[in-house]
């Protein structure tokens, strides 16, 4: 389904809900004001049913709209507040559903000429009347279409005004501890990955070197009385050095891919697979204009951790790595057929908690789901803009 309906259709679905919830609302307000005013305000039963509703629109509000209403307000604002917030969102939510009834009037309007085409069940006296009235179907149909975007817009505002106790600045403040919380994140991930490029210089490339220079010493030595076997150990030595590079490239290759300069995300994706002993599903559409340099490079380390996991934990068989453009945001989704049980906090060395942080600092989101028995799916948003 193309994303313009999917999001008409999902917004459709929130005013339907909100209707209903409308009409609780609508009788709520109504035996709570006179309620409040014979008690002075005192009514525990009724703020709190109050509470439920409010919480019940948040979630509807960010289940279908995708959008997160206030909710440290709403824990802060007063019962009045509260009942205040709902006797106006009563009226929206019962407008929501006067359009869509309205856009229900309009598509049957709109189909009469075809109901009358395909079973006859009148005579057509009057074909320019059907023809008009089909048209006005069209026109009525058109304007709730925007109406719908319109009563969400709104829907979504009076939340934002009324629940939010501290208005926008508020939503600043929440959004000044987002930011520090990433940048705190990053520094750790970053020091993380530190530790983690010495650690595979010294146990790896480091190591070999040091093979290598004793090789190189006994063939020195070897040379003059034992030359078969001289030559011998600078076969030996001629190997070490192969698998040293190896082994520097690989690191080279997690620092940052040579790859994504000079073809982008979908050849450095090409590399992971060809490296990797399982075999790799590979799919990546990420549209013109590619994204930036900055979330094409944390697309492919994604991938390249979530491959990685899955060869050294997971026993799988089989990895699909898909990597496509989903309107302003990258989406990477990484799934194996392994045993599961990855911990997205990182408790089993698999690095995904610094991971989470470092997408977490381009605004992003990583999920990962792996039930016991599998499969694992890793899932990262990036934001393109």
């Amino acid at each position: 389904m193309h994303p313009v309906l999917r999001r008409w259709f999902h917004a459709a679905a929130g005013l339907l809900l909100g209707t209903l919830t409308a009409l609780a609302e609508f009788g709520l307000v109504l035996v709570a004001g006179p309620w409040l005013l014979a008690t002075r305000g005192r009514a525990p039963r009724l703020l709190a049913a109050a509470r439920r509703l409010v919480e019940a629109e948040r979630r509807r509000m960010a289940t279908w709209y995708g959008v997160e209403a206030p909710e440290h307000g709403a824990s802060g604002r007063s019962g009045a507040g509260l009942l205040v917030y709902l006797a106006l969102r009563a009226p929206v939510g019962l407008t929501g559903g006067a359009v869509l009834l309205c856009a229900a009037v309009g598509g049957a309007y709109l189909s009469l000429p075809t109901w009358l085409w395909l079973w006859a069940l009148t005579d057509v006296d009057h074909p320019v009347t059907v023809l008009y009235t089909a048209a006005s179907g069209l026109f009525l149909l058109f304007l709730c279409v925007q109406g719908v975007h319109g009563v969400a817009l709104l829907d979504e505002l009076l939340a934002r005004r009324f629940l939010d106790g501290g208005g926008g600045r508020q939503a600043l403040r929440r959004r000044i501890d987002e930011l520090a919380a990433s940048r705190a994140g990053v520094v750790v991930a970053v020091h993380d990955e530190r530790r983690r490029i010495e650690r595979d210089l010294h146990d790896g490339v480091q190591q070999r070197l040091v093979a290598l220079g004793m090789l190189l010493g006994r063939a020195r030595r070897a040379a003059a009385s034992e030359p078969a076997r001289a030559n011998e150990l600078l076969r030996q030595a001629h190997e070490e050095s192969r698998r040293a590079l190896t082994e520097l490239r690989e690191v080279a290759w997690r620092v940052y891919p040579a790859a994504l300069d000079e073809g982008g995300l979908p050849q450095a994706l090409e590399a992971i697979a060809e490296r990797t002993a399982i075999p790799v599903r590979l799919s990546c559409a990420v549209g013109e204009p590619p994204p930036p340099a900055t979330v094409q490079a944390m697309a492919y380390f994604v991938a390249a951790e979530a491959v990685t996991n899955a060869v050294k934990h997971s026993g799988a068989d089989r990895i699909t790595v898909q990597a496509r453009r989903r309107a302003a945001t990258l989406v990477v989704e990484v799934a194996d057929d392994g045993c599961g049980g990855a911990d997205p906090a990182g408790g089993d060395g698999s690095g995904l908690l610094g991971l989470t942080r470092r997408v977490e600092a381009l605004d992003g989101r990583l999920t990962v789901t792996s039930p016991p028995g599998g499969p694992t799916v890793v899932t990262a948003e990036l934001p393109c803009a």
